[in-house]
This record gives structure tokens, C-alpha cells and sequence, in this order.
């Protein structure tokens, strides 16, 4: 068994634009080790529910337009280079390292307590499997109809600190029954690389679909009640203009500096400096302003973006946030 982090996304920072700042988030893929017994059994294959749970709150907080998300494909890349373990990415202390080579405020990371049926029943393979697996939280497979339950808890972690800011729980169950948590009202949908995608509208109408959005939705409310505890970084940032092309400008920081796509950065070239006559040292430059940039693309150690101004930008030219 091995949990797995998701980007989340979900981490909270601070926005490197003009306008207000925004708590940046990643969210880790969920940890399923509590229910993976018996998984199988009810989803017909081993499915990575800690990465489909994930892959919902990061919808839920895009589309809250309260927090920026951190990219998965991001997260993925420093767990690889890093070489994270399993059991490292659990620990609170692991996460906030993750969280500080993304850039962002805080990580949120979590596990799947309860999924499937949460009591016995008479089961195709009789009451003692049914009683070995409602103990890890998976039932509901056999004769009768049955409710879905889904239970979900989260933490929020500082990235500076480790410290755990808050925790939040979710707990939903279906409005409907059905001898097959997965048939009714619709199907999971395809699943790619052993995932169910749950944020699909398919798996939704489905019975086991119903509790698991309830659940998220919950631990969402209780996460959006705590998010002031987090608190939002001014991040300075200084770069340079490594290549123009038209008013296309690349620069020599990425992501790892804080550059997202959507921000729109000053870009300045230093003209006279003013030296100090009894030590000799810069005391001040004088600079002119060219105009902006708005960032399309970006990786961790370069960006691309769209110049706006009078110009003309030159190689060397400075970059900024303020």
C-alpha cells in the first residue's frame, strides 16, 4: 500500500500581481492505507482513491476562487526529485519541505477514513467477510441494498513551520441505496492509469458518488473556516529579461522564484547610479520604466511572457513584482 500527494495542488500564497493576495495551496494525494483492504472487492480493481479524492478538492478550491492551486504536475516533479518515501510524505515536517520547494503557503494533506458501508450484512461470502471488511470501513457489497459512507480528514500545514494550522473532517452518505454502490444512477466513468476520476459528473450520480462529494464538501467548509490561519507571504521578486523576441520576453525565473502564469510583472532598466562620495558604495538607482509583462508559460526555472509598453526591452532589463 502506498499513499500518494496530489498538488494539490493545495497550497495558499501570496499573488505576485498588483491586485490582493491570495492564500496558495497544493493538496496531497490521500492517504487510503486505513481502507485498502478489500478495495477491490468493491471497485472491481485496485483503484488509487487517495489520488481521485485529491483531484476533487483541488476542484473545490479552484472553483471557490478564494485560494491558487499548485499544479500536480508540479508536485510531482519535486517528489521525484527528491526522492521522497512513502512514509516521508505522510509526516507533517516532509510535507512542509514539499510546500517550500513549491513556493506556496500551505499543504494540505489528508487520509480516507471510511469507504464503502460503515456496518455488516449479509454478504455474498457470508458475515464474517462482511464483519473483516467493515472494520477497515469497506462494506455493502452483497444482497441488500445499502447506503454509501464516505469519511474524510485533512490537515492544513504551514510550510515555514511544519505546524499543523488546523484539521478538518468530512463525513457524507448517500441520499439513495442500491445493490451496487457504483450502478446506481450512473457509472465511474473511464478510469485512466488505475484512477477513478471523481470529479467526473458520472461518478457523481452514482451511490458511492453521492457520499463522496458530500464528505468532500464537508471537510471544504471546515478547511475555507480555517484558511485565515494561514498566513500570506509578500514574496519580493527580482529577475532579468534572458532573451526577446517581438514582445515575447523570456526570463531567468520560474516558478521556484514564485512566477505563475497570469501575473503581470514590471520590467525596468537601471539607468545612472548614485554613489556614495565617502565610501564609494551604490547608495541608489535610477530607473526607467519600459512597461510589463504577463507570464503565459513557466517552469521552475524560466518563464515566457507577453511585453506591453513602450520599450524597447533589451536583454539584461529587470523584472519585478512592485
Amino acid at each position: 500500500m502506498r499513499p500518494f500527494f496530489l498538488v494539490l495542488n493545495l497550497l495558499l500564497f501570496g499573488a505576485l500581481t498588483y491586485g490582493q493576495a491570495k492564500r496558495s495551496v497544493a493538496v496531497i494525494d490521500f492517504d487510503y492505507s486505513t481502507v485498502q483492504t478489500g478495495l477491490s472487492s468493491l471497485l472491481g480493481t485496485n483503484q488509487d482513491i487517495g489520488k481521485g479524492v485529491a483531484d476533487l478538492i483541488v476542484e473545490k478550491l479552484v472553483k471557490s476562487g478564494n485560494y491558487r492551486v499548485i499544479e500536480r504536475k508540479s508536485i510531482q516533479k519535486i517528489l521525484a526529485e527528491q526522492n521522497f518515501s512513502n512514509s516521508d510524505r505522510v509526516d507533517p515536517s516532509s510535507a512542509a519541505k514539499i510546500g517550500k520547494l513549491l513556493g506556496c503557503d500551505a499543504i494540505v494533506m489528508g487520509s480516507i477514513t471510511q469507504f464503502g458501508r460503515d456496518d455488516k450484512q449479509t454478504n455474498v461470502g457470508g458475515d464474517v467477510i462482511g464483519s473483516k471488511l467493515s472494520k477497515y470501513g469497506i462494506g455493502g457489497f452483497g444482497q441488500k441494498k445499502s447506503m454509501a459512507v464516505v469519511g474524510l480528514s485533512a490537515r492544513l500545514v504551514s510550510v515555514d513551520t511544519g505546524e499543523i494550522l488546523a484539521v478538518a473532517n468530512g463525513r457524507g452518505e448517500s441520499s439513495r441505496s442500491g445493490t451496487n454502490l457504483l450502478g446506481t444512477g450512473g457509472s465511474t466513468g473511464s478510469a485512466v492509469g488505475g484512477v477513478i476520476d471523481m470529479t467526473s459528473s458520472n461518478f457523481a450520480q452514482t451511490v458511492l458518488g453521492e457520499a463522496v462529494n458530500a464528505a468532500s464538501a464537508q471537510l471544504m467548509t471546515e478547511l475555507n473556516a480555517s484558511s485565515a490561519r494561514i498566513p500570506v507571504k509578500t514574496v519580493s521578486l527580482d529577475g532579468l529579461v534572458a532573451d526577446v523576441a517581438g514582445n515575447q520576453l523570456i526570463l531567468n525565473v520560474g516558478t521556484r522564484a514564485g512566477v505563475k502564469v497570469g501575473d503581470t510583472l514590471l520590467v525596468r532598466r537601471t539607468g545612472r547610479e548614485i554613489r556614495d562620495p565617502a565610501s564609494g558604495k551604490v547608495i541608489r538607482r535610477v530607473e526607467q520604466d519600459l512597461g510589463s509583462v504577463t507570464i503565459t508559460e513557466a517552469d521552475d526555472s524560466s518563464s515566457v511572457g507577453k511585453f506591453n509598453g513602450a520599450g524597447p526591452v533589451q536583454v539584461g532589463d529587470a523584472v519585478r513584482n512592485h
